[in-house]
């Protein structure tokens, strides 16, 4: 009887488990395919195009969790040098660059953060359409937005693949974009679209 009674409570107990896995989300990010997918249980329910770091600044791959959430945070490494009227100077800079005179270093904006492993994180951004990032993960806002509502701190979060040279990639970086701001254009054509999409339930790929 009692081993009766201990194999029902290892089944409970493995059945509860098993439920509350099912429930739980995860981030999986392809590098190859420039793309995040939002998780639940084994079914895809969102997925987002992404820019991810560009060469020299490569998105390390691996298993990771997200150690923290920041809805309005900014980068203490990298911005742009305005000069007193706000202009761009400089709009792709970092904190180590001299300054010029009567000029003053903006750091780069990345709402909806969602740091998950050393500097690199998760955030609303600029796509390009290519690796573009210094190591971070850009999303288009709303869809940016949604990630963040959905995980947690602790959520699972694994890179994998291996990030795509481009013909627009230049061996130092991206093309230069027009505007003061290029982190915080807005995105361009339909593989950007803006409104959040839910993807029909679907087993997750191999």
């Amino acid at each position: 009887m009692r081993v009766s009674w201990g194999a029902a409570i290892l089944s409970f107990v493995a059945t509860v488990a098993s439920a509350q896995t099912e429930n739980l989300y995860r981030v999986e990010i392809d590098l190859s395919q420039q793309t995040a997918y939002l998780i639940r249980g084994r079914r895809v329910v969102m997925q987002s195009p992404i820019s991810t770091g560009r060469y020299g600044h490569l998105t390390g791959t691996g298993s990771f969790k997200v150690i923290e959430k920041e809805r309005n945070h900014c980068s203490s490494i990298y911005g742009k040098i305005v000069d007193a009227n706000g202009r761009t100077v400089i709009a792709d800079a970092d904190v180590d660059m001299r300054v010029p005179r009567g000029c003053k270093f903006v750091p780069a904006p990345m709402p909806w953060f969602m740091r998950f492993h050393g500097a690199d994180g998760m955030h609303a951004g600029y796509l390009p359409g290519y690796p573009a990032s210094h190591g971070c993960v850009r999303m288009p806002d709303r869809l940016a937005i949604a990630f963040y509502n959905a995980v947690d701190v602790g959520t699972p979060v694994t890179v994998f693949g291996r990030t795509p040279r481009t013909n627009e990639y230049f061996r130092y970086g991206p093309q230069p974009q027009r505007g003061p701001w290029p982190w915080s254009r807005q995105q361009v054509g339909p593989q950007y679209e803006a409104q959040p999409r839910v993807y029909d339930s679907r087993p997750v790929y191999p």
